[in-house]
């Protein structure tokens, strides 16, 4: 027996209450490299103060910061056919599958929820870029329709976060098919007369910018997101010439027409809920009083003459 090993040592440990410190602790900020606490990161929404840099976020986490009190109803997603094409690259598509299933605690790309926003209940589909890059396949385009479908059915406005790199390719033509199926949905939400705003993250790419992420009534961008069908890279490399600076950025797609504004995530609830009032031409009772109506206003009748009251003496 080694009294100092096994007695003094574990003592002295016990006594200076020595514990291992999370690495996680402090996050580096990708455009300064300044070092923030992840505590006050989280309460800032994930928005470097200094910086304004947006970290990418989860989807419950984003309809947590959303709704008001963090409060929202799930909708259970459709189930759709896994691996209907039996793909396999350098590993097997139900491999994969399974990997972003338990790294993300999620059946796929999409979360659905219905909550208020400054007390306006309203319909929010997410897209999570954790799941496999945010890609949309069938049953990512089953939980989208879903969601129109349920905003149609309960007039409600829906609110759709965009962040993805396309099409899922293991599922092929599949995968393309919801292009035109989520542009149907979209449509029977515009004939029902809802509003239909887009929040473009980073990234926005692929397919899903040829689709229902561009269709929106108005197209809000969050500070720095990659917007665009195809990379900058390989635009470079197809046209074989130098791209602006800022290419495919969200102000650069502002300044060009390509979206509406670009609206910091602090602000997003705020901004969303006043466009919605907009358009359906009705203002939140919380934030803005009721004006007087025209009839109670009585023009005051300008003052009589000395002519006309003489003549009328």
């Amino acid at each position: 027996m080694n009294w100092i090993t096994n007695y003094v040592r574990p003592k002295i440990n016990s006594m200076l209450g020595r514990r291992d410190m999370p690495e996680n602790l402090w996050i580096k900020c990708p455009e300064t490299g300044e070092m923030v606490f992840h505590k006050d990161l989280e309460d800032n929404q994930w928005v470097i103060p200094a910086s304004g840099h947006h970290m990418r976020i989860s989807a419950r986490e984003r309809l947590k910061f959303f709704f008001d009190n963090g409060k929202f109803e799930t909708l259970e997603n459709p189930k759709a056919p896994v691996d209907p094409l039996k793909f396999r690259d350098e590993r097997r598509y139900t491999d994969r599958l399974r990997d972003a299933k338990s790294k993300t605690g999620m059946e796929d790309a999409i979360v659905n929820g219905v909550g208020t926003i400054q007390g306006r209940e309203i319909v929010a589909t997410v897209q999570d870029f954790s799941f496999m890059g945010g890609s949309l396949g069938m049953a990512a385009g089953e939980a989208i329709v879903k969601a129109f479908e349920t905003a149609v059915e309960r007039k409600l406005p829906l609110v759709l976060f965009a962040a993805s790199g396309g099409a899922r390719m293991q599922e092929g033509i599949l995968s393309l098919m919801q292009l035109p199926r989520t542009t149907v949905a979209v449509d029977r939400l515009k004939e029902a007369g809802l509003p239909y705003i887009v929040v473009l993250t980073n990234p926005t790419t692929g397919g899903v910018t040829a689709s229902y992420a561009m269709l929106g009534d108005v197209h809000i961008a969050e500070p720095g997101a990659l917007i665009g069908f195809a990379g900058p890279r390989v635009i470079e490399q197809t046209i074989r010439e130098k791209l602006p600076e800022g290419f495919q950025r969200a102000e650069y797609l502002m300044e060009h027409g390509m979206v509406d504004m670009v609206v910091s995530r602090l602000e997003m609830k705020e901004t969303v809920a006043r466009l919605i009032s907009i358009l359906l031409k009705s203002p939140l009772e919380d934030s803005i009083e009721e004006a007087p109506a025209k009839n109670d206003v009585v023009p005051a009748k300008p003052p009589e003459s000395a002519e006309a009251n003489a003549a009328s003496s």
